[in-house]
């Protein structure tokens, strides 16, 4: 769930104590997401409708108490309110991906998900541009390259059979989700990722709910569905909802890299599950290219003035 950081917009001064608070956060934001894959690995159940549904319920639960907790009811509802068509349109996004994440597990590694995932604020600048001419830079276009590539490369072993051409799809299609759900976020800067994502939850377990075989599944594994739906995807919400106002965009994106490039390591150290030389290389493609933008985005912004940002997250 890396950050995609929409329009940089003013905001009060931010103290070198708060700001290292918002690095902190959105580090553990990245460290919450990263275990996603390895908490899916621990479930046993077989239907992945079934996981989507738990994992949705346990996730929206946990961001309504957590909104309440903060702006309390009549202000969560305002939140819900306010956000309009495009929070709509940013949670119909949200619940695409975290379903097609969930359904992906069954067919492909979670390194050719998560690194995937890693090229989506460059797919997003993509987008921005064939959708709104947004002006993409050449060092953009070069980034937006390397990441095309890196993907094609991890992609190339679905059409020679080595792995499941369903997997690859669905990994695209968590990326394309999120790079969408970045291009609306920067259009109207007004949508609120925590309401948004919270509604993408709740589509997400409505529709499971017609698809699932079964609701019941043994208490281990609603210990870990609870794991992952409010550890893994709630509480890497709430901490990157709180701590990305805090910081400026650029750090925000690169902190947000640990989570593509911790989450196969956690799944290679606990369930031995080893990414494929494909998967290894391409991904190292789109890290490296994500990696050198945000550099030259360091350069270019050279920290003009505190600033924060809002994005929208994987929901992984």
């Amino acid at each position: 769930m890396i950050d995609t950081a929409s329009p940089i917009v003013a905001s009060p001064a931010v103290s070198p104590r708060e700001e290292r608070v918002g690095m902190l956060l959105v580090f553990l934001s990245a460290l919450m997401w990263s275990f996603g894959g390895t908490i899916a690995r621990f479930i046993t159940v077989g239907d992945s409708w079934t996981v989507i549904f738990w994992r949705s319920v346990w996730a929206a639960a946990f961001l309504v108490c957590f909104m309440v907790w903060r702006d309390g009811w009549r202000g969560t509802r305002k939140l819900f309110r306010d956000m309009g068509l495009p929070g709509l349109a940013v949670g119909i996004c949200f619940a695409t991906a975290s379903t097609a994440f969930v359904v992906a597990l069954a067919y492909t590694t979670v390194a050719n998900i998560l690194l995937m995932q890693a090229g989506v604020p460059l797919l997003a600048a993509l987008f921005a541009w064939a959708l709104f001419r947004e002006r993409v830079g050449v060092a953009t276009w070069v980034a937006i390259a390397a990441v095309i590539t890196g993907v094609a490369i991890m992609v190339s072993e679905s059409l020679d059979g080595a792995v499941s051409p369903i997997g690859d799809g669905l990994a695209l299609l968590i990326a394309v989700m999120f790079s969408v759900a970045t291009v609306i976020t920067r259009r109207f800067s007004g949508v609120r990722m925590t309401p948004a994502t919270c509604l993408g939850t709740m589509l997400a377990a409505g529709f499971a709910v017609s698809q699932a075989s079964t609701f019941t599944v043994s208490v281990s594994d609603m210990g870990f569905l609870f794991a992952f739906g409010v550890v893994n995807l709630g509480l890497g919400l709430a901490f990157f909802a709180t701590g990305a106002r805090l910081i400026p965009a650029a750090i925000a994106a690169l902190l947000g890299t640990f989570e593509p490039i911790l989450g196969p390591i956690w799944v290679w150290l606990i369930h031995s599950e080893v990414p494929s030389g494909r998967t290894i290389i391409g991904g190292a493609v789109v890290v490296t290219a994500l990696l050198v933008h945000i550099g030259l985005e360091f350069k270019r912004q050279a920290r003009p003035e505190r600033a924060g940002v809002t994005g929208v997250p994987s929901p992984n």
